[in-house]
């Protein structure tokens, strides 16, 4: 094969330029290559984001063939294309780079290249023979990359969360597990890492199990918001380039295809530039995120030791925790865990920024938020799931231990205050600490009771 046959001629209103024969993208893709050689991650790092857009345009082609826009014949190998794409073929062929200027169109046009480029292939035509399927007269035909989209981010993020709510949910229940099987396991609970009142290790861990389902419940809470689309808005609202009868057609469609309740947004021009539903699912993110975090330094804290820390918990084993001490071993799990949740927190910055500095009527920005979004919400998946399979379901209370900090902590004279009163109580806390002996014994002196008295209700007062 000659060097000039591995290329093929594409024209835009810039020039023309050669694209490698084999692509199925073109010269607007090439274009943004050139343009953003950025991260070095493509769009296709996101599938669910490249199925989005496959989804979105099987639905604008099958209402504009309904409103007879587009032939039956060319309608049906883009659906065909379209199928192949949310079957999860050519995903390679989605290259540009996921942080680009534009607002999202070189993500659209990579798209339409690539669903008009299989479309000649499904009608028996070379690459590139856009007389035949034209990537914006057919596939973009009645859209925008404004209404496009942001509709495939939506939708990707909605597909991105209901990957993550379930191994949430699985968390949930191997906390509970836990918290189950440590139910009578006492210990000593503590306020500003100073002991407080007696409680039990099932306590604690059943309510790691409790706030992981709240935060569930505020997912989900942000799903229908993600479902308001734009799609007929075209480029800032007006509808201009669709027919009137378009939007409720491409609708229909994309919720059949899509199995999703999608509804229309109420104002056009709003839902053009408006980002509160991704600053809202971020928010989520963040705040599932920093709670997993919070629970993950617990975890290291109260497996600190074995020896010199804490020592009330037994996490797995998974690795040799250095290369030079001999024996340690490290609590890498919730480490990673917590990492992921620091790289939330700052996404959510910037998904703040980006959202606040969209100008008129469009936000410039999408790309980055939809980027970080889709990025969080899979690293939090599989951070979730490893947390699970490899921590939580093998965490053991250090039994022995947390007995003998329960049977001599002077927090169990908090139990006592209605019985004898805080200064009484007070006192004997104090005196028990000072002299080091049983609290028992401390009550006895400042409460009018006997030493087997105090003991008595002790017991009577923590059951």
């Amino acid at each position: 094969m000659s060097a000039e046959a591995t290329f093929r001629i594409e024209r835009d209103s810039l020039g023309e330029a050669r694209v490698p024969a084999e692509a199925y993208w073109g010269i607007h893709t090439l274009r943004a290559l050139e343009n953003f050689p950025i991260s070095g991650t493509p769009i296709s790092r996101h599938p669910a984001l490249i199925v989005a857009l496959a989804t979105v345009k099987q639905a604008a082609v099958r209402a504009n063939e309904e409103l007879a826009l587009v032939p039956h014949s060319t309608a049906d190998a883009i659906a065909a294309a379209c199928e192949r794409v949310r079957r999860g073929e050519l995903h390679d062929q989605f290259c540009v780079d996921v942080v680009q200027g534009g607002a999202g169109t070189s993500t659209n046009m990579n798209a339409n290249e690539v669903i008009a480029n299989a479309a000649l292939e499904e009608l028996g035509f070379p690459r590139g023979r856009y007389d035949r399927v034209h990537p914006i007269n057919d596939v973009n035909r009645s859209q925008s990359t404004n209404d496009v989209y942001p509709t495939a981010v939506k939708l990707a993020i909605v597909s991105a969360f209901t990957h993550l709510i379930p191994e949430l949910e699985s968390l949930a229940a191997a906390f509970e597990e836990r918290g189950n099987a440590h139910r009578d396991v006492h210990k000593v609970g503590r306020t500003q890492l100073q002991d407080a009142v007696p409680m039990t290790l099932g306590h604690e861990l059943t309510a790691f199990g409790v706030t992981i389902r709240e935060d569930v419940t505020r997912i989900r809470e942000v799903i229908p918001l993600l479902l308001e689309c734009s799609l007929g808005a075209t480029a800032i609202g007006t509808g201009i380039t669709a027919e009137p009868a378009y939007q409720d057609a491409v609708l229909r469609h994309l919720r059949r295809l899509s199995g999703l309740p999608i509804r229309p947004a109420y104002d056009l021009f709003e839902a053009t530039w408006d980002t509160g539903a991704f600053m809202q699912a971020s928010g989520m993110l963040r705040r599932t995120a920093v709670k997993l975090s919070k629970i993950s330094s617990d975890l290291r804290l109260l497996s600190s030791g074995p020896q010199a820390g804490l020592a009330e918990l037994r996490l797995p084993p998974r690795q040799a925790g250095s290369s030079i001490m001999p024996g340690k071993v490290n609590p890498v799990i919730p480490e990673v865990v917590n990492q992921i949740a620091f790289a939330i927190m700052g996404a959510d910055v910037t998904v703040a920024v980006a959202s606040e500095s969209g100008q008129l009527q469009l936000n410039a920005f999408e790309p980055i938020i939809a980027h970080l979004l889709l990025q969080g919400i899979s690293w939090l998946t599989n951070g979730v799931s490893v947390l699970r399979e490899l921590c939580i379901t093998g965490i053991e209370g250090n039994r022995e231990l947390l007995a003998d900090r329960a049977a001599t902590s002077v927090g169990a004279v908090t139990s006592l205050v209605p019985a004898i009163g805080y200064e009484a109580a007070a006192k004997a806390a104090e005196f028990a600490l000072r002299q080091r002996v049983p609290l028992a014994d401390a009550v006895a002196r400042y409460s009018g009771h006997t030493p087997e008295e105090a003991k008595e209700l002790l017991e009577r007062l923590q059951r």
